[in-house]
């Protein structure tokens, strides 16, 4: 039951307004790191180009939103090195974006089929 409650959630989320910017807690919070791993993956990865306010802040677009995801997703869940990163990156881009976008799309396809599973019991 409560995988459905958390379907329904993202559900909303998802229909919510897009936002603009998002803030660095505001990223770090959505992929569980520390701000200074963002800061040295924005040092790191050219492909992420957040803007910055009068203070100095970092304000991150919806697309830098979606190459750290990217980023993550290599670094983190297939274990790739940053050099190995940069390199899948620049070399096959529009085809990791694919990817990641279809492995997305498998992950919610299946929290949504262990629901109906759960509903079933």
């Amino acid at each position: 039951m409560d995988s459905l409650l958390q379907t329904n959630i993202e559900e909303e989320v998802e229909d919510a307004p897009r936002k603009y910017y998002f803030s660095m807690g505001e990223v770090c919070e959505m992929f569980d790191v520390a701000p200074s791993l963002v800061r040295y993956w924005h040092s790191e990865f050219s492909e992420i180009r957040p803007l910055k306010n009068k203070k100095g802040n970092r304000l991150f677009r919806p697309q830098d939103i979606e190459t750290i995801k990217v980023i993550y997703h290599l670094l983190k869940e297939r274990g790739f090195t940053i050099q190995g990163a940069k390199d899948y990156l620049k070399s096959q881009k529009k085809i990791s974006m694919g990817d990641f976008e279809l492995i997305e799309a498998l992950k919610k396809i299946r929290s949504q089929l262990v629901a109906f599973k759960e509903q079933l019991k």
